[in-house]
């Protein structure tokens, strides 16, 4: 049977962070589906339909990974794409309390469906969306932190 894991996040914006646990998720997994979901307590920076063409493109020579909107509950999206596994990103022990608790509602949900933690690189660990969001919002360089330029910050 096909590993399929899925990568559920905001990624607003998808940060080198990210893009390392799908490279070596890649090493795990037969095909990893990125899920861009709609979080109902954020307010999005970038917009959703951008940000998957953008990941789209980072991915394109690599045929064992897409990119996908979504909207509802993660684990309802695992069992429509076939995905069993979860794979998240972990940065420190803030991140693990939090991932924890989402992973057992996950399991709820949908039992069959399993979370797979990664802990960050070392050298991207530091740094967080929200991080990057502020830097860029207020006309910071951003490049080191993420694989492509992100447009220019609003009322620029």
């Amino acid at each position: 049977m096909k590993k399929i894991a899925l990568f559920p996040g905001s990624f607003d914006p998808f940060t080198n962070g990210h893009l390392d646990v799908v490279r070596r998720g890649a090493d795990l997994f037969d095909e990893i589906i990125i899920a861009l979901g709609n979080n109902s307590s954020k307010q999005r920076y970038l917009p959703v339909e951008w940000m998957v063409g953008q990941i789209d493109e980072l991915f394109r020579d690599e045929p064992r990974v897409s990119v996908r909107s979504y909207r509802g509950l993660t684990a309802d999206f695992a069992r429509e794409t076939g995905a069993r596994y979860l794979l998240r990103g972990l940065r420190n022990t803030t991140d693990f309390e939090y991932e924890n608790t989402i992973a057992q509602a996950n399991r709820h949900v949908n039992p069959a469906l399993e979370t797979v933690f990664l802990i960050t690189s070392p050298m991207l660990a530091a740094i967080s969306s929200t991080i990057i969001r502020e830097i860029h919002r207020f006309g910071g360089d951003v490049t080191q932190f993420v694989p492509f330029a992100l447009p220019p910050p609003a009322g620029s």
